[in-house]
């Protein structure tokens, strides 16, 4: 008699509103059991968890600031206690503030180096182990899956953002270092989304317009982007790869951010 295939379960970043919200339910539609992180919106990641169990049946919420390494370091643990594994990571947390070649400065680099590179590295390194270690118990064929949001802006450069970007940019490097590094336990796997929702700096008018500006006519939405990191989840030949989920946003020249054209 053959038992039921373990539940996989995926630790979400950011899980509690927006973007990572979105991914959150598209995995959990997928029958992934979600770990929703949050740093703030406590209500948000409750609200978020309930909607995924509904879904899959079972989800749980872990609260973590991405500035405190040792935060980091002990979020991945704290799902593995809760759900007994954990097979994914999806990096979708992420700082960004404004600033520019005029107004930059340590501070603001470190804390966008800390929550957008820093910590998506140390959450790949924590599953590496984590599958290791689950090898050495005798599952032989443990593997697992890291996608790491980045931004079309990296192939589509201005000025605007500056750490930010730099951050992104780190970390899509890492992203090819890792891959190699954590094979062939982990994949690892970007997507870099457009312009796919509006901010306080945009109206909806602003918004709508912008999104056309795509060689398609239409930039990435949430949709799209949940659908393209359960493709890079699932995909077992992928790893070391971004997937451009924008349009074609980042074919086009834009001299300003979105954001403050």
């Amino acid at each position: 008699m053959s038992t039921a295939p373990r539940p996989r379960t995926v630790l979400v970043t950011g899980a509690a509103r927006r973007l990572g919200r979105s991914i959150a339910l598209a995995l959990a539609a997928g029958g992934w059991q979600v770990a929703v992180h949050y740093r703030q919106s406590e209500q948000d990641a409750i609200d978020t968890v309930a909607a995924c169990a509904r879904l899959s049946g079972v989800s749980a919420h872990f609260d973590a600031d991405f500035q405190n390494e040792a935060c980091v370091r002990a979020l991945l643990p704290r799902v593995v206690a809760h759900f007994g594994s954990v097979d994914a990571v999806v990096n979708s947390a992420s700082l960004f503030e404004h600033d520019d070649a005029a107004s930059f400065d340590f501070a603001t680099l470190e804390q966008h180096l800390r929550s957008n590179t820093g910590a998506p590295i140390v959450l790949a390194q924590a599953l590496h182990a984590h599958l290791l270690e689950r090898a050495a118990q005798g599952e032989l064929d443990a593997q697992g899956a890291v996608v790491n949001l980045l931004d079309q802006k990296l192939w589509n450069q201005n000025p605007d953002f500056l750490s930010y970007t730099l951050s992104k940019a780190a970390l899509e490097a890492a992203g090819t270092m890792l891959a190699l590094a954590l094979a062939p336990r982990v994949r690892v796997v970007g997507v870099a989304p457009g312009l796919t929702l509006t901010s306080h700096l945009l109206s909806e008018e602003q918004f709508r317009q912008r999104h056309t500006l795509s060689p398609l006519g239409r930039s990435s939405t949430a949709e799209d982007v949940a659908s393209a990191v359960r493709f890079a989840l699932d995909n077992r030949s992928l790893t070391g790869t971004t997937l451009l989920v924008d349009g074609g946003q980042h074919l086009m020249k834009f001299d300003r951010d979105f954001s403050l054209m």
